[in-house]
């Protein structure tokens, strides 16, 4: 049985409508709450992004997170193995390292290591080999404070069978590194590790919680000239990053990064709830090193992203 609304005569109808007025109004806000706005993600600085600085003899490598904090004004920094290769064994040296990054109000988060071999080295002793130098870093990551080490899914023969060998390598590594209480994560940095849906296959496979990706915005090369499309590799990434890679090479007249949507880039990052830092990597030559960090950084800063301090005058 269909029941049929409730009929009102016009002077009820008045009646309503005049004592409905006198009813304290409602707050919509108070009602139905809004949403919080998004957390701005902190920014860090790539130590790469100084490469030509550091290898010209401009600047120590030991003298990157002061720089890091009083030259960009940026609270956080990652590593790059290659600039401490040389001191590796030597343990007073990274204990300045970690000083000067305290003084300077700095929080080292990641070592991006790279030439120790390959994780996937289709040699099960190489393999092991491997693992082995790659412990040396995250022992001194370990030091710094660092959350994470980064390598890479590197090794050879046929496509599915690197991804078998990748992942019994970093499961290995992983599984090591845990006690340490540090990440492992994987960029996607060249071979099949810049095909998205096979570095995101990778990680599945190792199935380990310490065990991840650092997705870069500009690392989709396959070969040549073929590219993994970098929107669709950052999002199947996302789900396992513990860090992320704002890469940057060349700047329009207004600022925005020439290969790069960082709005599109940065909705899928938020979108994926990732909540660590974004990490500044210039790597483009039309700008100098120090130009192409603060346009990146002001860059990020329009895109939801903020940093620790404001640039010096």
């Amino acid at each position: 049985m269909t029941t049929q609304p409730a009929r009102l005569s016009r002077r009820d109808a008045v009646r309503v409508i005049a004592a409905s007025a006198s009813l304290p109004a409602l707050a919509a806000e108070a009602a139905w709450p809004s949403a919080p706005a998004p957390k701005p993600y902190p920014i860090s600085l790539a130590e790469w992004s100084l490469h030509r600085a550091i290898r010209g003899g401009e600047l120590d490598p030991l003298d990157f997170p002061v720089v890091t904090r009083t030259t960009y004004g940026l609270g956080g920094c990652e590593y790059v193995n290659s600039f401490y290769k040389a001191k590796l064994h030597d343990g007073a040296h990274f204990k300045e390292l970690a000083k000067r990054a305290s003084g300077s109000g700095v929080k080292s988060l990641l070592i991006m290591i790279d030439g120790e071999g390959a994780l996937g080295d289709p040699d099960a002793v190489e393999r092991s080999m491997t693992i082995a130098r790659h412990m040396l870093w995250a022992v001194r990551a370990k030091e710094l404070g660092c959350h994470s080490i980064r390598v890479n899914a590197q090794s050879s023969g046929p496509r599915d069978e690197q991804a078998k060998l990748a992942a019994d390598g970093l499961h290995g590594l992983a599984e090591r590194c845990a006690p340490l209480g540090l990440n492992v994560i994987v960029e996607n940095h060249g071979g099949h590790s810049s095909d998205g849906d096979w570095l995101s296959g990778v990680i599945k496979s190792v199935h380990l919680a310490n065990c991840g990706t650092l997705p870069d915005f500009g690392n989709f090369r396959l070969e040549g000239d073929q590219w993994f499309d970098r929107y669709r590799g950052v999002e199947l990434l996302m789900p396992f990053a513990k860090a992320v890679s704002a890469k940057s090479h060349d700047f329009d007249a207004s600022g925005s990064e020439t290969g790069t949507d960082y709005g599109r880039m940065m909705k899928i990052v938020r979108d994926s709830g990732y909540q660590g830092w974004v990490g500044i990597e210039y790597e483009g030559g039309g700008l100098s090193e120090k130009d192409g960090i603060i346009a990146t950084r002001k860059l990020l800063e329009r895109n939801g992203c903020v940093a620790d301090a404001a640039l010096p005058a």
